[in-house]
């Protein structure tokens, strides 16, 4: 268990280091009503809304919580020429977020998840999104972009959402660059690309996307043991991280018999 005088000073050594966040950035849109009616178009409620907002999703989502904890993220992702591009941008700005990191692709929507709540109930979520990988031009921005600040950063997090910009060769590329560099790099993964994210420091899957994975139910201690030695060994991570849902968690280290678990309370 971390004490905490332990996350006192994790907290102090976090603050002011440089983390870039590479991957899928998101907004998250919420439209809060109430239903008084059904509409004479079709038998569906007509939400009359109240209040609406936006937040970040995905990737930027990351990248807020890293500027929350007093570090400075680099965020590095692709939106859309959009209302939604510029919503996010504007976002961005509200948050004290750099955005020079952000790529504009007119080919493609900005990412947005839109609930539509009436009351206390979720009427519907619209997605707007495309999954067709970055092209190769803003791939090599991409790397450019990195290559530029490599030196200057202490850490690489890659989350995928399964939404076009981390291609297998992108990731290949930045893992390259972060372990040529003796920089940290850490995967929130996809199933898709699950097997492609070999040799970084830290991978983190949930117990889904590794039963999926490994084709194997994870119902026990001794489940979660033989899970996470497979992922280290098919993975070659220093550590994985495995989030168990009501189970907590289980850190697995390479060259170690041991596993801890964290259950949550």
């Amino acid at each position: 268990m971390i004490t905490a005088k332990r996350l006192k000073i994790i907290e102090q050594n976090f603050a002011g280091q440089k983390i870039a966040v590479i991957g899928d950035v998101m907004l998250d849109g919420y439209f809060w009503g109430d239903v008084k009616r059904v509409s004479p178009e079709a038998p569906v409620p007509v939400v009359e809304i109240d209040n609406e907002f936006f937040r970040f999703g995905g990737a930027a989502n990351v990248a807020l919580n890293i500027l929350k904890l007093g570090a400075t993220p680099i965020s590095i992702g692709v939106i859309g020429n959009d209302s939604d591009g510029k919503t996010f941008l504007n976002l961005m700005k509200s948050e004290k977020l750099n955005s020079s990191g952000i790529l504009q692709d007119k080919s493609r929507p900005t990412t947005i998840k839109t609930r539509v709540i009436a009351g206390n109930q979720h009427v519907v979520r619209i997605d707007k999104e495309s999954k067709e990988y970055i092209s190769s031009k803003i791939e090599k921005t991409i790397i450019d972009l990195l290559t530029s600040k490599i030196k200057s950063i202490s850490a690489i997090i890659l989350q995928d959402y399964n939404k076009g910009v981390l291609t297998e060769s992108l990731i290949e590329k930045i893992i390259s660059m972060a372990n040529t560099n003796n920089k940290i790099i850490t995967v929130d993964p996809k199933f898709i690309k699950f097997k492609k994210y070999k040799n970084v420091t830290l991978f983190k899957p949930n117990r889904k996307e590794t039963e999926d994975i490994l084709g194997m139910r994870i119902l026990s201690d001794k489940d979660i043991s033989i899970a996470g030695n497979k992922l280290l060994e098919m993975l070659k991570a220093k550590y994985i991280l495995l989030t168990l849902g009501e189970k907590g968690i289980a850190l697995f280290e390479n060259g170690k018999e041991e596993v801890r678990i964290s259950t949550k309370a």
